[in-house]
């Protein structure tokens, strides 16, 4: 029996946001118990620096999983989730490896690419608006 592809890829969506939930979950769990280790830590600000990379990585889950859950209400993919979860990676990626790792060229690099993920939501929110505004809905 051939199952046409909108089952398939609804049940393909369907895994990934129940992967997707367990997983923002279990991030948020560890973003918890980090926060409350704080305070006996040997190293309160190195301790903090992971708390705060945990709690990126968990946006960065939710927005996904936000694209996921849009696609099941509307049949279409959203662009917006994905560049908020683009610009959330490249701050958590500075974050983690710190500004003084990086050389000048890297820095103006991310600089670049956030600058052009910050234009791309610009964009799409403008896009979006003219659309909600004639009252028409995207194509899938």
């Amino acid at each position: 029996m051939v199952f046409p592809i909108t089952v398939v890829t609804f049940a393909i969506y369907l895994g990934i946001a129940i992967v997707l939930s367990i997983l923002a979950l279990f991030t948020l769990v560890d973003a918890a118990k980090l926060l409350i280790a704080i305070p006996g830590s040997p190293a309160p600000t190195t301790a903090l620096h992971v708390v705060l990379q945990a709690i990126l990585f968990t946006i960065i889950i939710v927005e996904i999983l936000e694209t996921v859950l849009v696609y099941f209400r509307t049949s279409r993919i959203l662009v917006r989730p994905i560049l908020i979860a683009g610009i959330t990676a490249m701050v958590r990626k500075v974050i983690t490896m710190g500004v003084e790792s990086f050389n000048a060229v890297d820095l103006l690099a991310i600089a670049v690419v956030i600058g052009v993920l910050t234009a791309a939501i610009i964009y799409v929110g403008k896009e979006e608006g003219e659309t909600e505004a004639k009252g028409e809905t995207s194509p899938p």
